[in-house]
């Protein structure tokens, strides 16, 4: 993973990275769509002078209101865009709004960066936690970046990614119950029903995209085994 320059110095950059077997490559400050398939076309075009078959994946940093305006045209922008992040510094700077601890002059650009990834079907990645000393006050702002819906968070410091991962993680209790949901979805299909119930309670279609999403996560941590199903 490399972060590049932003505009015509990381154009630059692209010929002294992509043949060294780079897989992602972090575009900053992004705010349009245009610079992603700039971006994108040099790749393939450095990829082919070096024979480079495998992919180089892309995740764009907006840190700007216009980039927050234009996320989903940035999300969608090439299929290689895995991920979109969020660098709030840049962005409250953009806003003249200073930070504050309790951050709700983010939410508005977290939740449209969220939306705009989950509308791209890539990954939203919240900002950076700058405060590398207080463990429990990250650990607060992870469970917030879960709770809008962000799949991961940057990090600028070793020690930080624990509490990250951890916080990312499902619990013991959440895998639990989306197991139960996913064999109760299993069985209702296998039998041909329409409606799927877990005891008294009738499953939504959302819940249990939710549910098969969490045992998806819990298998690539390696949290549930992948024949989970069989040893039930």
């Amino acid at each position: 993973m490399v972060r590049i320059n932003q505009g015509a110095m990381g154009l630059e950059d692209l010929a002294y990275i992509v043949p060294h077997n780079v897989n992602l490559i972090l575009i900053p400050k992004c705010e349009t769509a245009d610079e992603v398939k700039q971006i994108d076309a040099r790749i393939a075009e450095i990829a082919h002078e070096h024979g480079i078959d495998a992919p180089v994946y892309l995740m764009p940093i907006i840190e700007s209101a216009l980039g927050v305006v234009n996320a989903y045209q940035i999300a969608s922008a090439s299929e290689n865009v895995v991920a979109l992040a969020i660098g709030l510094e840049d962005y409250t700077a953009d806003l003249g709004a200073p930070r504050t601890k309790e951050g709700h002059e983010t939410f508005f650009a977290r939740s449209q960066l969220v939306n705009a990834a989950r509308a791209a079907g890539i990954q939203p990645i919240d900002s950076v936690f700058s405060d590398v000393s207080d463990m429990d006050a990250l650990r607060e702002v992870v469970e917030e970046s879960k709770s809008l819906g962000f799949d991961g968070m940057g990090c600028i410091h070793p020690r930080q990614i624990k509490v990250i991962h951890e916080a990312f993680a499902p619990s013991e209790t959440e895998i639990e119950k989306a197991k139960k949901i996913v064999l109760a979805f299993d069985e209702a299909a296998a039998r041909g029903l329409g409606v799927v119930s877990l005891g008294s309670k009738m499953i939504d279609p959302p819940v249990v995209k939710r549910a098969q999403r969490t045992v998806h996560l819990a298998i690539n941590l390696g949290k549930l085994s992948k024949t989970w199903k069989e040893e039930t």
